[in-house]
């Protein structure tokens, strides 16, 4: 105890002479933290905008007209015919200048949606003489939200064709909750909405890998990103943006909402054109006329779908999509009454191991029993199918109508040969 006694009046020594030491200094100012803050306004070319439901942020990106996206050249979105999403909108768009169509997407704070999911920059795409300008809206914290969507409202008036990539799954119910929560009416019902995605679908899904935009970004218009966000980390850099201000983390967002802004833009150029002109498609990959066939037979035009498959056959097809689409245009025929032309779909179908093989002996035996009455022939068929009760039943009838037909005596000698 003595001992620890000791040690601290030795150490309260020391510090008074440390004190006495610099008795006559100067008191320094403790250090001043750097200032990180970056606020939106100042790494962004932009302006604060001001609306009767306060304020919010908006940035413009142009486009112009000898720019190219990938493949594509911006200066030909301006001459797109203004039919062109007739047929892939089922009649619901007949004529609209491509000057009135407003190409829409959102970053949000969540892919789960609703009421507490934020769209917390919108893009707005368009084009004009210049090129194509997308117009973003940011709202700097959630107390910006009404501005930002009263600001949106009052630019989409100038459109009226909507154009998303999964919007009417997303982005529009989305931002219909966003505008009744804010207590505002929602500016899409006087407006035709387009979804690209259920369109790039039917054209790509036999063929791609996936159809997700930034996928067909790649092997559709030969466009490689650089310096792009992944999707999943945007929820986060918003949240780190609203928590420390810094606002660098945000400009790889805005540029990846630009950009699949302006690949929508491109790709509406292509997939709806494949739709109003399938015959006009160059037959460079057999499973999208085949993508494009199964459209036209929904729409009830089974002749050009017809002639569509047979132009995807002529292409060279891997056989799982060679054998399904023999048997399609086998029932095809069949279904029209071209007897000759189904029985040669089915009997080339017949000829090697192919999942459509049985199904190819079964159309053949009808064939033969019903349309030729070759009960020979349709037994023979019968008898290539699996065993089961119902080719019994099959075999059964065709040996009572054979022997109707030719007698016991031929009867006999076909069962001799079994």
């Amino acid at each position: 105890m003595a001992e620890l006694q000791e040690q601290l009046a030795w150490l309260r020594q020391k510090m008074a002479r440390i004190d006495a030491k610099y008795a006559g200094a100067p008191a320094l100012a403790p250090p001043r933290l750097p200032e990180h803050r970056e606020f939106v306004e100042e790494v962004l070319s932009g302006a604060v905008v001001v609306t009767a439901r306060g304020r919010h942020f908006e940035t413009e990106k142009l486009y112009a007209r000898h720019r190219r996206h990938g493949s594509f050249e911006i200066s030909d979105l301006l001459e797109l015919p203004e039919d062109l999403l007739a047929a892939i909108s089922g009649g619901a768009i007949p004529t609209s200048h491509p000057k009135r169509w407003a190409f829409l997407d959102t970053e949000t704070t969540g892919l789960a949606g609703g009421s507490g999911t934020y769209a917390f920059l919108i893009g707005v795409g368009s084009v004009d003489e210049e090129g194509f300008r997308v117009r973003q809206f940011f709202m700097r914290d959630y107390a910006e939200e009404p501005s930002q969507l009263l600001a949106l409202a009052e630019y989409l008036e100038r459109f009226d064709v909507l154009i998303t990539y999964n919007g009417k799954t997303y982005d529009q119910p989305l931002l219909e909750t966003r505008f009744r929560m804010s207590r505002m009416k929602p500016p899409f019902g006087r407006m035709e909405h387009l979804d690209l995605l259920f369109g790039s679908r039917r054209l790509w899904k036999l063929r791609l890998e996936n159809c997700r935009l930034s996928y067909l970004e790649r092997q559709i218009l030969g466009v490689e990103r650089e310096g792009d966000v992944p999707g999943e980390l945007i929820p986060h850099y918003f949240f780190e943006y609203i928590r420390t201000q810094r606002a660098l983390r945000l400009i790889p967002i805005f540029h990846h909402n630009v950009m699949d802004i302006v690949t929508l833009a491109c790709l509406t150029a292509i997939v709806p054109e494949a739709f109003r002109a399938p015959e006009n498609l160059t037959p460079r990959h057999g499973a999208d006329l085949i993508g494009i066939a199964r459209w036209l037979l929904a729409e009830g035009q089974h002749g050009q779908a017809l002639e569509m498959l047979r132009r995807a056959v002529g292409t060279g097809l891997p056989d799982a999509l060679l054998f399904r689409t023999l048997f399609e245009i086998g029932m095809l025929e069949k279904k029209h009454g071209r007897e000759d032309a189904a029985l040669a779909a089915f009997s080339e179908l017949a000829t090697s191991p192919n999942p459509y093989r049985h199904r190819a002996y079964e159309e053949l035996a009808k064939h033969y029993e019903h349309r030729e009455r070759n009960y020979a022939m349709a037994l023979e068929m019968v008898r290539l199918l699996e065993h089961g009760p119902e080719r019994a039943r099959r075999e059964q009838r065709l040996r009572q109508r054979l022997i109707k037909k030719t007698g016991a005596k031929a009867c006999g000698t076909l069962e001799l040969s079994q």
